[in-house]
């Protein structure tokens, strides 16, 4: 597995909807108990969780060429004309 740097500056969504969520809790969750443990790493990890998940843009997902976004959103679906209902004369 290759890490691309040329692909990581590309600022492409490259996460989920589902994911974003957990990002934002999981990452103000521990911007909250690093407030009351004074661990600076944690506010950092807390802070980074916290804007990839705003941006849905995370670096090392572009570099590893890693996509949670949902494929039904990017592929086109066929409309019911193309699909052939059948005509009735």
């Amino acid at each position: 597995m290759n890490f691309d740097f040329k692909r990581m500056m590309k600022f492409e969504h490259n996460v989920g909807d589902n994911e974003k969520k957990y990002r934002l809790y999981g990452g103000l969750a521990l911007i909250a108990v690093s407030v009351f443990t004074a661990q600076i790493a944690l506010l950092l990890i807390g802070l980074v969780l916290v804007a990839t998940g705003f941006m849905g843009w995370c670096p090392a997902y572009s570099g590893l060429g890693k996509n949670t976004c949902c494929p039904a959103a990017t592929e086109e679906t066929p409309t019911t004309t193309e699909a052939g209902s059948g005509d009735q004369e």
